[in-house]
Parts: structure tokens; C-alpha cells; sequence
């Protein structure tokens, strides 16, 4: 007899105890001689757990206009540079600042006559003591004048290894419950396990706020709150046969 119960392993972040990996894993143990039936039931966990983010990333930028390309060019070059000296000198390493985007384009009137140029940089940047992470977003855009944006924040748990391991065991334990309950009822005992998989998906991030800002004043309200982690694995068990009945 197969009783078999397909399930779909999705998760947050990759194999136990490590970063996030878009990919699955899978062990296998001791598949059963070829030809031979093998009765097995497969199910599906999940874990959750719960961490407090410790870092942030800014989407932060520059935009301004002119008559001509090369004014255009100028103006935002000046902007974000004054933008990422602020970043510097709050304490933000150079590492953790990437420029994100350049453009420029024209800007039409109308009657579809170009009138001048915009030109735009962005900063992707990444702050990890959240308890300055208001007054530095606010130096920034104070930096950039009336030309700066923040486009969006995200919040991340920087080393989330052991939340993981937390949340894989829960998955685990969740799916042996499962499986012990289709034995039962199929009057089986639950063998040994034959296959664990899991399928990474990055949930490793949350959204903070949205929207545009332009610029200076008071430090900037933040507000981490808390980030789920979700692992969800598959497990196969052999169903070992029933005992027989004394005559």
C-alpha cells in the first residue's frame, strides 16, 4: 500500500543554520532495491520564527534640471556627492554605500520641444545601528538640498543563522507530527526517513516605509518592528509493515 500526501516546500532562507540560497536541498537515504514497492508517506512542515531587524537600506537619490546635459550632469554629481560625504562622516562605511543608478533624459514641454534635461543618481546604502538611522537618512537628504529623495527602506536581520536553525527544527517536528498521523490511521508504524528536502525562496527582508522625501529637519521616525522567517520542509518516511495479529 503507498500512501502519499505531495506537499510544496517553501521557505525563507537555505539549508540549516546558513543564509539564505536560491536552490533546494535534498538527502536521500538508502532508496529501496529497484523493482521493489516501497509503501512511504510524504509530507510537509513549516517553523516559523520571529527576530527583532538590525539593519536597514535606504534607497536614497538625487534629481535635478537644466537647460543642458552637461548642467543637468553637474548639478546631480554635486548633490549626490554632498549626499555620500554626509553618509561618510555619520559613520557609514564605503562599503556600504553603492551608487545604484545614473541617468539622464530630456524634458519636453507640451508640444514635445525638449525645455531642458533631468538628470538623476542614486545611493543604495546600508545602516546598521537603527538607533541612528533616522538622523543619518536626515543628514543626508539635508545634504542633498531640495534635489535629494528617498525612495524606500527595507529591513533585514543580519545573521539570522540561528533564527533559521530555530525555525527548521519547528518544520521538522511539525512533519514527523503529520506523518505519524497518516501512519496511524493507515494502520502502519512510522520507519525511518528516506528523503528531506527544502526549497529556499529570500524572505529575508521586510518592508519598511515607501515614499518620496524631500528635504531637511528632524530625524527621521524608524520603526524595525519584527521580521517572520519561514521554513518549510518535505519529508519522506518509510511505513514500516503492520504487526500481525496473534492467532
Amino acid at each position: 500500500m503507498l500512501v502519499v500526501l505531495a506537499a510544496l516546500a517553501v521557505l525563507s532562507p537555505g539549508p540549516l543554520g546558513t543564509r539564505p540560497a536560491f536552490a533546494s536541498a535534498t538527502a536521500t537515504v538508502d532508496p529501496a532495491p529497484a523493482g521493489e514497492p516501497r509503501d512511504s508517506v510524504l509530507v510537509d512542515g513549516t517553523g516559523e520564527v520571529y527576530g527583532t531587524p538590525d539593519t536597514l537600506t535606504a534607497e536614497l537619490g538625487v534629481e535635478t534640471t537644466a537647460a543642458t546635459v552637461g548642467e543637468a550632469m553637474d548639478r546631480a554629481s554635486v548633490a549626490a556627492t554632498r549626499m555620500r560625504d554626509a553618509l561618510l562622516r555619520a559613520g557609514i562605511a564605503r562599503a556600504d554605500i553603492q551608487t545604484s543608478s545614473v541617468s539622464v533624459a530630456p524634458k519636453e514641454d507640451e508640444d514635445q520641444r525638449i525645455i531642458g534635461y533631468t538628470a538623476s543618481v542614486g545611493l543604495t546604502v546600508k545602516i546598521r545601528d537603527l538607533r541612528r538611522a533616522g538622523a543619518i537618512l536626515s543628514a543626508a537628504i539635508a545634504a542633498g538640498g531640495n534635489a535629494a529623495r528617498l525612495d524606500g527602506v527595507s529591513y533585514a536581520i543580519d545573521n539570522d543563522a540561528a533564527l533559521l536553525a530555530t525555525a527548521r527544527r519547528k518544520a521538522f517536528a511539525d512533519a514527523r507530527r503529520k506523518a505519524e498521523l497518516y501512519a496511524r490511521e493507515a494502520g502502519r508504524r512510522l520507519g525511518r526517513v528516506l528523503k528531506v528536502s527544502e526549497t529556499a525562496a529570500s524572505c529575508g527582508e521586510c518592508d519598511g516605509g515607501r515614499g518620496a522625501f524631500a528635504g531637511g529637519g528632524s530625524a527621521a521616525p524608524i520603526e524595525p518592528g519584527r521580521q517572520r522567517l519561514t521554513v518549510t520542509v518535505t519529508v519522506e518516511w518509510a511505513l514500516d509493515p503492520s504487526p500481525r495479529r496473534a492467532d
